[in-house]
């Protein structure tokens, strides 16, 4: 009897002297599988930390749960939030610098993937899962018609028009930031120049032109963030045959449902100069958190980009690999040429956003792609509406 009483207080003295982590994070199906997994085995192979994970939802409603916490306190250790909301939690000291946690990384590592996560020369996050944009297209409509990936925005526009007939669009545009954002960089401009909005500059305003002109001509399908899952349903009930979305889109429609048709993948159309947005999502250390809790979610992060894992979670979730070695392990789900051809994207990718001021200034410019797409305002004065009041703000 005295000896199961003897391992009892060992093992309670062992609990007790293990430095818990709260993480919040925002891994919906089908990558949750793959972190869970994660945070158990780390739990299990080592005695010194302790992952206490919770779901908060989306990362809309993950970063309003954050915001109210850090305001009332309960916050947790670790977050796992959107990449443009990083900047913003380090701007008002909620997220801390991790550098002096950060020696001995990974050699095969790659180096953009950390620089995402870094604000002014600090790195104030560590990247779980970042990705590119796509150009999702029906390939059974596209054959119907002869037609081929386009490689301009010039041919996107040619396809929506051959594509449109009188029960379907060609293209299904959402008027979010992150796809807007998508069509900006990849003209070479950029929503924010000298840590201003640059909402009326020269390729935000071509940029909102073009997809105005297809939905006046009856070619392109407008949807706001509140119907953000009609937009996908209008792609999946061949409603419209074509749509911008990341990487990580089609594996959670495919989790959920099987397609009538095959799907496509292109990369997003790109004028010279311009750019690839490099989005997705990586976890925060927030302010509070000991010495022991910061080096706890570092070692934790390093588990989970072991190679192997690090592999599933990529098959799975179609996140851009973070370490060479772990694309050994994915030989034969990057062969996929049209995978293939939309990965390598990578190579041209920055941050979408790193400018903590975008958190407080994207309603106005979402107000404005509303106005314009789906009440048919002109996209001049809709883009200056929005620089007005995005200055405003900025001048308070």
């Amino acid at each position: 009897m005295r000896r199961p009483l003897l391992a009892a207080l060992i093992f309670g003295t062992l609990a007790q002297a293990q430095v818990a982590i709260p993480f919040w994070h925002t891994a919906g199906p089908p990558g949750d599988a793959v972190l869970e997994e994660a945070i158990r085995s780390f739990n299990q192979n080592q005695r010194t930390y302790r992952i206490e994970a919770r779901y908060v939802g989306d990362y809309r409603e993950a970063g309003v749960k954050l915001l109210a916490a850090l305001r009332s306190g309960g916050a947790p250790v670790l977050f796992h939030g959107e990449l443009s909301f990083l900047p913003r939690l380090a701007q008002e000291g909620a997220a801390i610098p991790l550098d002096p946690y950060l020696n001995g990384l990974p050699k095969d590592l790659y180096p953009e993937m950390l620089r995402a996560t870094q604000v002014k020369g600090k790195t104030f996050g560590l990247p779980l899962g970042l990705s590119v944009p796509a150009l999702y297209y029906n390939k059974d409509a596209f054959r119907a018609k002869g037609l081929k990936p386009p490689r301009t925005w010039a041919e996107v526009e040619e396809a929506a028009g051959k594509l449109t007939s009188r029960t379907a669009k060609g293209l299904v545009v959402a008027t979010d930031i992150w796809s807007f954002n998508a069509i900006v960089m990849s003209l070479g401009g950029s929503l924010v120049r000298d840590g201003l909005p640059a909402f009326t500059s020269k390729e935000v305003v071509e940029a909102l032109e073009m997809l105005h002109r297809m939905v006046q001509k009856g070619h392109a399908q407008a949807r706001n963030l509140a119907e953000a899952q009609f937009a996908v349903a209008d792609f999946l009930r061949t409603k419209a045959f074509m749509g911008l979305g990341p990487t990580t889109a089609l594996p959670v429609v495919l989790a959920q449902t099987s397609l009538p048709f095959q799907v496509g993948m292109a990369p997003v159309p790109r004028r010279e100069g311009g750019a690839v947005p490099l989005s997705g999502a990586a976890l925060a250390v927030l302010r509070g958190a000991s010495p022991e809790q910061t080096r706890g979610a570092v070692a934790f992060w390093l588990h989970f980009l072991e190679p192997k894992r690090q592999a599933e979670w990529v098959r799975t979730t179609w996140y851009l690999p973070l370490r060479r070695e772990a694309e050994r392990e994915l030989g034969d789900f990057l062969k996929d040429p049209e995978r293939q051809v939309v990965f390598t994207q990578a190579e041209l990718g920055r941050p979408w956003s790193q400018d903590p001021e975008m958190v407080v200034w994207y309603g106005f410019l979402e107000e404005a792609l509303e106005r314009s797409l789906k009440q048919g305002v002109r996209p001049q004065l809709a883009l200056e509406e929005a620089q007005k009041k995005a200055m405003a703000v900025e001048r308070r």
